[in-house]
């Protein structure tokens, strides 16, 4: 009589477990995936007297074609009047991926960018299951499908946007001079941080300003938050790091967080704002958890797909 009671109970446990697993992947699966949100922040990091900056940060949109609710969803960010616009990579997740990105991208049109590229805005996603984006890294495929990367480069640089890609380059947003620099993916090794202090170098030499005028603003841009890229980032005067590539997690744990940021930022600054340390300097550095995932990975657990607006304003 216990053994069939102890039976029972273990077989309801089971079962319960079971509908608990099921219930979170058809969240996952099937809605979390869809949850756009917009994730706000306010930094006084600008010189005191000058005009607050609305900066969009976009990551990781990961585009296929018949992605049309997530092409509309972006359209829209539109309203919220952005003086720039930043994209960390990876826009393309599919062979015919411009097609979407041309599609949400359009109302854009006209506002100042800055981009990099993510490995997949180079080569299209592979198969591969699942389960093997929680095992560490991802690693490169040996047999690759190459996309028509200067397609899109030519669209985003239509928009008005700037290649940071291994680059750097100034601009004028709102009466601020924008110093910005950026690197390849890290996680391909693309990064060419070796170049950094001669870009730099070079915008401040072509500095104009006289002593009276503001303090250019130093922004930079990388795809994967890598230790060594925000190290040199911060050490060569950077005021504020955009990133992406880690997507929050992707599926995180309510209470604990990222269970892999496939880098090797700590877990903690897996997504959203926080700040970088190196060499006695400290930069604001927002992550994002980005807006897709590989069309073979198609879930989000308790981490949903965004996009990060932040308002500078005056110290």
């Amino acid at each position: 009589m216990t053994g069939s009671r102890s039976h029972r109970t273990a077989l309801t446990a089971l079962a319960a477990v079971g509908a608990a697993g099921s219930a979170a992947a058809v969240w996952g699966i099937g809605i979390e995936r869809h949850l756009y949100t917009v994730r706000r922040h306010t930094l006084p990091i600008l010189e005191p007297g000058t005009q607050t900056l609305r900066i969009l940060h976009i990551s990781d949109v990961h585009m296929a074609p018949w992605q049309r609710g997530r092409q509309r969803w972006i359209a829209s960010l539109a309203a919220l009047r952005p003086h720039l616009i930043v994209s960390t990579g990876d826009n393309l997740g599919h062979r015919d991926g411009l097609e979407g990105v041309r599609a949400a991208f359009e109302p854009l049109r006209g506002i100042p960018g800055l981009y990099v590229h993510g490995s997949n805005d180079l080569v299209a996603p592979a198969p591969r299951s699942p389960f093997t984006y929680f095992s560490g890294p991802s690693r490169r495929h040996i047999a690759v499908q190459q996309l028509d990367t200067q397609a899109l480069d030519a669209y985003l640089d239509g928009l008005g946007w700037h290649s940071v890609d291994n680059a750097a380059v100034s601009l004028e947003v709102r009466g601020h001079r924008i110093d910005a620099f950026g690197v390849g993916d890290a996680h391909r090794e693309l990064d060419r941080l070796d170049l950094v202090p001669g870009m730099v170098d070079e915008l401040r030499e072509a500095d104009g300003s006289s002593h009276t005028d503001p303090e250019p603003l130093t922004i930079g841009v990388t795809h994967a938050p890598y230790r060594r890229v925000l190290d040199v980032f911060t050490t060569h005067g950077a005021d504020l790091i955009f990133a992406g590539h880690t997507h929050g997690g992707q599926v995180r744990v309510p209470g604990y967080g990222a269970l892999v940021a496939n880098c090797d930022i700590p877990l903690r600054q897996a997504r959203g704002l926080s700040s970088w340390t190196r060499s006695g300097r400290t930069a604001p550095l927002n992550v994002s958890a980005g807006l897709g995932h590989s069309i073979y990975a198609p879930v989000r657990f308790a981490c949903r797909p965004e996009v990060s607006l932040l308002t500078l304003t005056p110290a």
